[in-house]
């Protein structure tokens, strides 16, 4: 029989969502190894297109790998803000990852296309890739569940990635999570308190019956 949730259950898994913080600052420590299984556990419990859990989890425990991934991430950072022409020097105040400082970093591979057509006929790269992003986000979830904050960074050429971590060909780096003791979770989302960005009005990207459009928007 399928499990029924009660209300204090539905309350917590609602508080989680929205307690969840794409967290950059980190206190050290370590994270329990039956801590780092069940939030393992919980990406690999994602909903895949076809069923093909196309993830592929790579935990950084070398060193010097880290600062080798380091390395490509600052590298494409600078790159980024030179793209930001007028808001550059906005971006350069921003901590935009945590790398050095979390307990783990975890890489999140895209494994190479295994041929699965179900579901993925006129979509393929997307349907992978958004399987990819489920896994992603139950681990995201567990690791608030847990009280650990975790941070997605994308600041790298995938290619880069690749081959530090002797991926085979057709794999491709989406993500480098990390992940760690908090000395507290942000109050909102780190980019919207600094004014960087702000959360949409729920009405402005619900539509009905057609593509919601900015004058649908209800303050």
């Amino acid at each position: 029989m399928s499990k029924q949730f009660s209300n204090s259950e539905r309350e917590a898994i609602y508080g989680v969502i929205h307690a969840r913080r794409d967290m950059r600052h980190f206190a050290g420590g370590a994270v329990a190894p039956d801590a780092l299984k069940r939030i393992l556990d919980a990406a690999h419990a994602a909903p895949s297109v076809g069923f093909m859990q196309p993830w592929r989890f790579v935990r950084i425990t070398r060193p010097e790998l880290r600062d080798e991934l380091i390395a490509l991430v600052e590298a494409e950072k600078d790159k980024t803000a030179d793209r930001m022409d007028e808001r550059k020097a906005e971006f350069m105040r921003l901590k935009v990852e945590g790398i050095r400082d979390c307990a783990e970093l975890i890489a999140v591979v895209l494994a190479p296309d295994d041929g699965t057509l179900f579901g993925r006929r006129t979509m393929p790269d997307e349907m992978a890739l958004c399987s990819v992003s489920c896994a992603i986000e139950n681990m995201w979830l567990a690791a608030r569940a847990e009280n650990l904050g975790m941070g997605w960074v994308s600041f790298f050429e995938p290619a880069d990635v690749a081959r530090l971590l002797n991926c085979p060909d057709g794999a491709k780096p989406i993500a480098l999570l990390c992940l760690g003791p908090v000395k507290a979770f942000y109050d909102k989302p780190m980019l919207e308190s600094e004014g960087w960005r702000s959360r949409e009005h729920i009405d402005a990207v619900l539509g009905k019956n057609r593509y919601p459009l900015a004058t649908d928007k209800r303050r």
